[in-house]
């Protein structure tokens, strides 16, 4: 099994996509069709991609909060299986959730069932009964690689949700834990995380932090979408654009116990209008070329794999044309680009950089991420980040409480402190 451990100097860097099928997009699991998968998949392995992230709609595997239909989950297996076809490694998962601006919620969490997901105890032992499930489904599949939560289920946390469910911070922590350690119970060897939007990293009103982000599960992972600020900030072409994911990185990394703590940069991808289309071949190999060096990077999975098709209603117009190939399976400039760029890559992997030197964050607390809100990409602290990177130096970020710890600053490589954000202190 390929399993994500922590990088040991240069070595091969993971690549590859967020699976969005060509053919009728997630609602394709209503009527799985084998063949088209396995054409899907083709057409993604042909871009010299390693992995792909796999998302079954919740509904579709847990109609019942007592029934988990055995055909979905086989129908999961399936895919890995077939991803195993052409060389693909398979990441799923389980509590979807949310894709897309669409909430897949089954019913007997809504309505006149509404449940708290994150807080009723029988929903709670539901989706643990679920994760146990796709856990004993892939466990034994060599190129699965392990489940992540759900995508970006912090959202569902949000005040500004239609419909939120409400909880503390300490609970959200208590959720993550209980459904993760329900992975790694049923799925030791398999590598196993929880992803997020932003808000959890930068809102104050979130309960979901960056503690939670960088001390819970195996890897850390980041979802990096300039449509949050950075493309209304600074503009189409501006280099805050191309550099944001690496910010993330830093940023997660610097919560981290462990200074090797892997990180999955987990969606990046490339929205219009913040990225024209022309530009998108170039904003891709330039996220990927700021990343490529980072020790403690373990892959990249670009959003998405296939446009989704104008035969469906409804979607923000930036989700028509997020692809590396388009709803025909037919390569985009994107996927050309990373193609030509995944050949150098593992013809030449690129060495390890070592950034000697950091800028402190220096939250009003800690513990619970108080403060974090003057660390977004629309704050001066980020714009002090960027131009040291513009001016080639591009610094690491460190916690205040490490700043002045000798040996977390060895084993990061880092000499200098150039910077700290108490100046921003309101």
């Amino acid at each position: 099994m390929q399993e994500i451990t922590k990088p040991k100097g240069t070595r091969p860097l993971r690549l590859g996509a967020n699976y969005t099928p060509s053919r009728g997009w997630f609602h394709s699991w209503q009527d799985f069709d084998s063949d088209e998968v396995r054409r899907d998949l083709e057409s993604i392995a042909k871009l010299g991609l390693d992995h792909i992230r796999v998302f079954p709609l919740w509904p579709e595997l847990q109609p019942s909060r007592t029934l988990i239909r055995r055909k979905a989950v086989e129908d999961v297996g399936a895919v890995v299986d077939a991803a195993a076809e052409f060389g693909l490694d398979a990441s799923v998962d389980v509590l979807q959730g949310h894709l897309s601006s669409f909430d897949f919620l089954p019913p007997w969490l809504s309505a006149w069932h509404r449940r708290n997901v994150f807080t009723d105890p029988e929903a709670v032992a539901a989706e643990a009964r679920l994760v146990r499930a796709l856990a004993a489904e892939l466990s034994g599949r060599p190129n699965a690689l392990g489940l992540t939560v759900g995508n970006e289920t912090n959202q569902f946390a949000a005040p500004w949700h239609p419909d939120p469910h409400v909880l503390s911070g300490d609970e959200a922590g208590d959720w993550l834990a209980t459904l993760l350690g329900a992975a790694k119970a049923a799925w030791p060897r398999g590598s196993h995380q929880h992803s997020f939007d932003d808000s959890a990293l930068f809102n104050e009103d979130m309960a979901f932090t960056p503690r939670h982000a960088a001390t819970l599960g195996d890897v850390s992972t980041v979802h990096s979408w300039v449509f949050g600020g950075a493309g209304q900030r600074y503009g189409e072409r501006h280099p805050a654009l191309a550099h944001f994911a690496d910010y993330l990185v830093q940023y997660v990394t610097a919560f981290a116990a462990d200074p090797a703590r892997p990180v999955w940069v987990q969606e990046v991808g490339a929205p219009a209008p913040w990225v024209a289309a022309g530009d998108a071949a170039d904003f891709a190999t330039a996220t990927v070329r700021h990343l490529a060096g980072t020790p403690n990077l373990w892959g990249i999975t670009w959003w998405c794999s296939h446009d989704v098709s104008r035969e469906l209603g409804d979607f923000p117009e930036l989700e028509y044309s997020l692809g590396l190939l388009d709803s025909s399976r037919q390569p985009k400039p994107a996927g050309l680009a990373l193609a030509e760029l995944i050949g150098e890559l593992r013809t030449a992997p690129p060495a390890a950089v070592v950034r000697r030197n950091a800028m402190v964050i220096a939250l009003d607390d800690e513990q619970s991420t108080a403060g974090r809100g003057r660390y977004a990409v629309t704050g001066e602290f980020f714009d002090t980040w960027l131009q040291a990177v513009v001016d080639g130096e591009p610094p690491a970020l460190v916690l205040e409480s490490r700043a002045a710890d000798p040996a977390y600053l060895a084993a990061r490589g880092i000499t200098d402190i150039i910077g700290t954000s108490r100046s921003l202190r309101k």
